[in-house]
């Protein structure tokens, strides 16, 4: 059967082409069309018989939806019949000489078909058997067919075409598609249909997001090199400008540069600009080459075979899927003056990195460090580390590594350090840290701080029978402590009755002369058998005087989760001996906090108390000498605590209790420098706390005075306190949701947020629309204030309880009034964007 005539006898025309349907039923005719051209899929319920017309599927009456456009024809509701039925036969005939179909088998609905002649657009029917998941958009233009494929689900997508009523065609331009997790532009002008780059809405979490950080004040130079190797890496796009345009940007340039990067689950790093309101990719380093996984990184999943079919194309950047969780990133550290740049990884790997213009091939370096050198009988449970590739790797223009430092065993890294000037990077994991020499690739020393009770760091993961033991075993004793303590109240009460009656009236009458305390928490220090006291938090590098006060020395300090903190004392060569004479450590310090809470935080001030300036930062004139004639001072910040030592006798100066007297514990700190919004000449340091319950607070150096709190995050929100990170300035970014940075500022200064103006009509008398742009808008507001301001503000004031009542006697007002105040309730980011006017999200890289 014919293709024409099967139409015909479906649809009752007559082979001549005289439609017998009148005019009135019109509706019926585009009904009946409709069930013609649903051609997808059958139903499940379905008994009918599926009829073969050359490699087309024809199901009846199974079908999802469909969308006609502008083709040959020009079709409204005034039209006439013959019109519609001239461009029905137009659409099947296009239909049938296609291979839409992917083939014999049964294919996937096609839940979405446009026609934009000369393109064929249609979503879905890829064969179920074998691409059933895939969602997928087909674009046919003559011979050459591509399915777009995408990561995410498929919510919509709309064509950009020419509106010009003279042309044959409808000329399209561009197909934006509105995916689940991302929004792609694909260019259907150029030659193979490229993507186009999207400028903002970037898809922050096209892998997992699984560390931050954050570097302000980039040096131009070396702003332009990671611009100009992002730009080799984005070939592939479309040079076509963004097709989606809509109101103009009126904030002002950002004063600096800042950089935001993101550690991904999938081994890679991720560049953006951080300078505005939105976050837009600048690079993408990728560590996977330097390791042995099951993809290779060298195959492109966007090219295809001749002979392939279907011919799919993966497009977006959105990719959940991780070759091998090892891989993943979890700590980064960048030195903005140098270009040096460390990595570190899930599975122990350290790879320390520096900027190459151009794309080369060379070995990288190995260098295994064994943080458990004096421990016998430990035997790993864990995964294993990562197979390195041999011989030379070729890298593309960008951050290259050149050594890597494997932490045996393979724990996952937990704190990274990198002094540039140096030429060192420290490192700590769960068992230990070390030091490694990038200069002379070569490791200075490795600490183990595991504590000799530590059973679960010992011996991997505990079985149940051992885990049981152990909290029986600690019950005892805390109950046998107890009744020890409370036999030696009941005892000292009864011989004492008199000493507590005169005491008692001490007590009462210096009680008013006296400034009450506030009230403390009572805080029990942490047991030494508790598990991972030798977690190391954080390291640190400071020029200080450690040994004694007369000659000041490098040192690396590192803190535990057990509340030590371990202090050594470095030896570097000078310059011009640097690769000949190695770097030599010895341990100076050792300090034990009485309460064991975990220290998250270390610092040095000098004789001004003011924080020890960043690598090199003196040396590029960015920042005043440290002081070293006067005293140093050494910051201890654990989760409950602040306490200023002396050095470098180490001895208690100062101290802070937190958790004690605010019931909360610290889970970031950082030192922000505040400048003055009036004057250029006044700026402080102070310390930007965040805690579990949320809240950020700004406490004074060095007399650890708190200035203010905010509540910036739900407390209930253990991802977003967990993702924060800092700024230099007073700002900071953290995570609403997976692909959401939210950012905050706690500085009238440094300030950042969306600021534009969107061309509206404008209705005149004659019911003619005029644009009008936001200027305009803004100009007349303004002068209307102003008249008001003047003679007009008496007379408004005079009459205002009169219009008061006149809108309160009208009911049409008040119903007004009511459904405002019903809709005005908003979601809870609105309200919480209201009350914080400071605060305003970074969706998928855009501003909201």
């Amino acid at each position: 059967m014919a293709v024409n005539s099967l139409a015909v006898t479906m649809m009752g025309v007559t082979p001549s082409g005289q439609c017998p349907v009148t005019t009135g039923s019109l509706s019926l005719w585009k009904t009946l069309c409709l069930m013609v051209l649903f051609l997808a899929r059958p139903s499940p319920r379905s008994t009918g018989r599926q009829q073969k017309m050359g490699e087309f599927m024809v199901y009846p009456f199974t079908f999802t939806c469909f969308k006609a456009f502008k083709g040959h024809y020009t079709l409204s509701r005034e039209s006439p019949l013959e019109e519609h039925f001239k461009c029905f036969l137009e659409c099947l005939t296009c239909l049938m000489s296609l291979k839409f179909a992917y083939g014999l088998l049964q294919c996937t609905p096609l839940t979405l078909f446009l026609l934009r002649l000369p393109y064929i657009i249609f979503q879905g029917g890829m064969p179920r058997a074998s691409y059933g998941d895939r969602h997928s958009i087909s674009v046919v233009h003559g011979s050459q067919q591509t399915a777009f494929d995408f990561t995410s689900r498929v919510i919509d997508f709309f064509i950009i075409f020419s509106s010009e009523p003279t042309a044959e065609f409808d000329d399209p331009s561009a197909m934006v598609v509105l995916a689940e997790e991302e929004l792609v532009v694909i260019d259907l002008k150029t030659a193979g249909w490229p993507a186009v780059h999207p400028p903002y809405l970037a898809s922050l979490h096209c892998s997992a997001i699984t560390c931050s950080h954050h570097v302000s004040n980039i040096p131009l130079k070396l702003w332009e090199r990671i611009i100009s190797a992002g730009s080799k890496q984005n070939i592939h796009y479309s040079n076509m400008p963004w097709p989606i345009d809509g109101g103009t940007s009126i904030a002002p340039d950002p004063p600096q540069r800042d950089l935001l990067l993101t550690g991904h689950e999938d081994g890679t790093v991720r560049f953006w600009d951080a300078s505005g309101v939105c976050l837009h990719l600048l690079y993408k380093l990728s560590t996977v080459r330097v390791f042995l996984t099951d993809a290779d990184p060298n195959d492109n999943m966007n090219t295809l075979g001749e002979d392939e079919w279907p011919p799919l194309r993966k497009v977006g950047t959105f990719d959940p899927y991780s070759d091998d969780p090892r891989l993943g990133i979890q700590k980064i550290y960048l030195c903005k003056y140098s270009g040096y740049l460390a990595v570190a990884g899930t599975a122990g790997q350290v790879l320390v990195m520096e900027l190459n213009d151009e794309d080369a091939e060379h070995v990288v370096d190995h260098a295994e460090a064994d943080l458990l050198q004096d421990q016998e009988g430990y035997r790993w449970k864990g995964h294993e580390k990562l197979k390195t590739r041999d011989g030379p790797v070729r890298f593309e223009a960008g951050f290259q590594p050149f050594v890597l430092v494997q932490c045996q065993p393979p724990a996952v890294v937990t704190s990274l350090a990198l002094h540039s000037e140096w030429k060192l990077v420290a490192f700590g994991t769960s068992h230990g840290f070390g030091l490694f020499d990038h200069q002379q690739k070569r490791l200075v020393f490795v600490k183990c701080t595991l504590h000799p009770s530590d059973q679960l760091a010992l011996e991997g993961p505990l079985s149940r029978v051992k885990s049981l033991k152990k909290s029986l075993r600690q019950s005892f004793r805390r109950i046998r402590r107890s009744r020890v303590s409370s036999r030696k109240r009941r005892g000292g009460s009864g011989n004492a009755s008199e000493v507590q009656e005169a005491n008692a009236k001490f007590d009462q009458d210096t009680l008013q002369e006296m400034e009450l305390a506030p009230v403390q928490r009572k805080i029990e220090a942490r047991s030494a058998e508790d598990s991972f006291t030798g977690f190391v938090r954080t390291l640190y590098f400071a020029d200080t005087f450690l040994r004694d006060s007369s000659r000041h020395c490098p040192s690396l300090w590192a803190g535990t989760n057990g509340g030590t903190v371990y202090a050594f004392c470095l030896r570097v060569p000078p310059a011009e001996r640097r690769m000949d004479e190695p770097v030599r450590a010895e341990q100076a310090k050792e300090i034990q906090l009485m309460h064991r809470a975990p220290v998250v935080g270390i610092l040095v001030l000098d004789g001004h108390s003011t924080p020890l300036p960043e690598p090199l930062e003196v040396a590029h004139d960015l920042s005043k000498s440290p002081d070293m004639q006067g005293s140093h001072q050494l910051l201890v910040v654990s989760e409950e605590q602040f306490k200023v030592f002396t050095l470098p006798k180490v001895s208690s100066k100062l101290k802070l209790k937190l958790t004690a007297l605010e019931g909360c514990r610290v889970r970031k700190v950082t030192v922000a420098n505040f400048s003055s919004c009036k004057t250029d000449d006044y700026s402080e340091n102070d310390l930007a706390v965040l805690t579990n319950l949320g809240d950020i607070q700004i406490i004074s150096l060095p007399f650890l005075k708190l200035q203010i709190r905010y509540p910036c995050i739900r407390k209930e929100d253990v991802s977003g306190i967990a993702s924060c990170v800092f700024t230099k300035y007073g700002q900071g970014f953290y995570l609403i949701s997976p692909s959401e940075f939210e950012r905050f500022s706690l500085s009238t200064k440094w300030l950042v947020e969306p600021r534009c103006i969107v061309d509206m009509p404008e209705v005149t008398s004659n019911n003619h629309v005029r644009p009008k742009s936001g200027m305009e808008n803004t100009a007349r507001k303004s002068r209307g204030s102003g008249r008001s301001s003047g003679g007009c503000g008496e007379d408004e004031r005079k009459s205002g309880r009169l219009m008061e009542h006149a809108l309160l006697n009208d009911e049409k007002v008040l119903k007004e009034i009511q459904s405002t105040l019903e809709g005005g309730r908003g979601s809870y980011a609105e309200r919480n964007l209201a009350r914080n006017p400071l605060r305003h999200g970074l969706s998928n890289g855009g501003a909201d």
